[in-house]
């Protein structure tokens, strides 16, 4: 009996994945659980596993093509010892015929369609105006990639020799992924010296993630200054026996998420989804926590992050961080995220607003802490003094959200770490 594996849902809103490595060939026998393959998507690089021990009877997407998620990857005879793997078949070439002889330029049309791409090479080639045929392919088994048509993207943008000394560079008309709707005035025109780098797929999911959320939710923002003299305190005062106990650092964005989780608990609305034409405020806390790759950001869920304590949300951020450093993140770590909490990290700047993350309705951005001159009053009277200070920015979706509760959550969220309180 023959198995067919399919590439699974890799997270929320993932709906195709890249094939980046094949760690079987055909013919090979595989256990129950052997990675096959490994497959990349804007979230997460995924190792896909064997569901039953067999041999490997044919492989269905090769290395560099990118396939939507239920698409077959590979099948798998699971027949026991008889099972061995049938040769591959190499396919039958046509004979030539010896017909009237064929133009140079309907030869080029005829061989056109045997020209291999992948899926996604097609599709830029497409938006970008560029001929498959006038492309070259490095790819595996001859096939044309994403790159080669960006280097043929590149190549009609670059002058064809220098101009000169003194005369007018010139204007050169490129078309660019996704412009081939534009209206003229928000087209750009490529000049001499530009550099065109056509989107990565990864890049353009991102991307049309985020022009969809934009689209969806109606965003407005809040900022808040805090003052992070209590949580530098309890951080100091903590770090080293937190160092000696657990094994890594404790760092400010437990602190923040921890004060996140409990004003969540006092303003469901920003636990929510909007469906239709209804509010779902959700039982669950499940906090998501963008960490930067090296393949960009990703998004993995603490679970239920309202039952773990300060120490517990550290433990769960870092062991998620580390994995999705490592490419370790399974496809759950990415699902189910119910509010997000985005740390820039060092170099965050003042503030910044996020966009909101898909299906939610609400996520909080943590700026630097920078030491400021602020006013505060002791024994009645005002005196200027040093702190360290914050500023977190809440973007949410106003379909579901008014100013009055967004501002009061975000207020909330201050207090608590104004006030020093990280037991509960």
């Amino acid at each position: 009996m023959a198995i067919t594996v399919e590439l699974p849902a890799l997270g929320e809103s993932v709906v195709e994945g890249t094939i980046t490595k094949w760690f079987v060939k055909e013919g090979d026998r595989v256990e129950r659980d052997q990675p096959l393959v490994e497959v990349s998507t804007d979230k997460v690089d995924a190792e896909i596993p064997a569901p039953e021990a067999g041999v490997i009877e044919r492989i269905l997407a090769p290395e560099g093509e990118t396939v939507p998620v239920g698409a077959a990857l590979v099948t798998i005879s699971t027949g026991g010892a008889a099972a061995a793997a049938p040769k591959p078949v190499a396919a039958k070439q046509a004979e030539p015929k010896l017909a009237k002889p064929v133009e140079p330029k309907q030869a080029e049309v005829a061989a056109a369609p045997a020209r291999r791409a992948t899926p996604v090479a097609k599709r830029a080639a497409a938006e970008a105006g560029v001929d498959l045929r006038d492309v070259e392919a490095t790819g595996v088994g001859g096939r044309v990639t994403k790159g080669d048509v960006a280097r043929g993207v590149a190549a009609t943008a670059a002058p064809a020799a220098p101009r000169p000394l003194g005369a007018p560079a010139p204007i050169h008309r490129v078309a660019l992924p996704g412009a081939g709707n534009q209206p003229p005035y928000l087209s750009y025109q490529v000049q001499e010296g530009d550099r065109v780098i056509p989107m990565t797929p990864l890049r353009k999911i991102v991307a049309e993630h985020m022009v969809l959320s934009k689209q969806i939710s109606p965003h407005v923002g809040a900022v808040a200054e805090v003052d992070m003299q209590g949580v530098v305190r309890a951080r100091d005062a903590h770090k080293k026996a937190f160092q000696a106990q657990h094994g890594f650092s404790l760092t400010f964005l437990p602190f923040i998420v921890h004060a996140a989780v409990r004003a969540l608990r006092e303003f469901p609305r920003l636990n929510a989804s909007v469906l239709e034409d209804a509010i779902v405020e959700k039982r669950a806390i499940h906090i998501g926590v963008a960490v930067e790759t090296e393949k960009g950001l990703v998004v993995p869920v603490v679970r239920d992050a309202d039952r773990l304590s300060l120490a517990g949300l550290a433990a769960a951020i870092e062991d998620l961080s580390a994995r999705a450093r490592t490419k370790k993140l399974s496809p759950d770590d990415l699902r189910g995220g119910t509010f997000t909490v985005s740390n820039p990290g060092r170099h965050g700047n003042l503030y910044g607003f996020a966009i909101i993350n898909q299906p939610q309705v609400g996520i909080l951005r943590m700026g630097e802490i920078v030491k400021r001159p602020v006013v505060r009053t002791t024994d009645g009277e005002d005196a200027i003094v040093i702190r360290p200070i914050m500023h977190l920015a809440l973007s949410y979706d106003h379909r579901a959200v008014d100013g009055a509760p967004a501002n009061a959550f975000l207020h909330h969220v201050r207090e608590l770490l104004e006030g020093g309180d990280f037991e509960s």
